[in-house]
């Protein structure tokens, strides 16, 4: 088994675990088409675009309705929101992903796991199911296994 040293050549072993990665495109793919994804459900949560409800309507329906915690509504706002650009930037790619994946799990139990697995492509139900939720946990998964790959800050750190 090799021994971890921390020299000025490697960071120390959390940082360089979180931050390793290697060259490789398909997590660079991951990580651009994720953001991508991401990025318009923060903005119609903090913003308004995209036909949301903006910041204070998002968070009224959230403590109001949903009855989460301020904390915990405001952290959904910051994850969908910020997220997009330190997948894009590939920083800290393994704990957003991380925190993508909690959300996204999290998601999944509060609102969609009991309109069963299929979009509602009609809008003839009451509800969505989970199965779009289901592509964002493993995009999510395959980051925190691979690491940001190329074009990444994390490539950067680790070296």
């Amino acid at each position: 088994m090799k021994t971890l040293t921390v020299t000025e050549e490697h960071p120390p072993f959390p940082l360089r675990w979180i931050v390793a990665t290697d060259n490789q495109t398909a997590p660079l793919l991951v990580r651009i088409m994720l953001a991508f994804i991401l990025f318009p459900h923060g903005a119609q949560k903090a913003f308004g675009w995209f036909g949301g409800y903006g910041f204070e309507g998002t968070m009224g329906f959230f403590t109001d309705t949903v009855h989460l915690p301020y904390l915990l509504g405001l952290g959904i706002i910051a994850i969908e929101l910020l997220s997009p650009f330190f997948l894009l930037l590939g920083l800290g790619t393994r704990v957003v992903s991380v925190l993508v994946g909690l959300l996204f799990i999290g998601i999944i139990l509060t609102s969609h796991l009991e309109h069963g697995f299929f979009m509602n492509w009609d809008g003839d139900k009451p509800g969505e199911g989970f199965e779009y939720h289901l592509l964002v946990l493993t995009s999510a998964a395959s980051l925190l296994i691979s690491g940001a790959g190329r074009f990444s800050l994390d490539q950067r750190l680790a070296k």
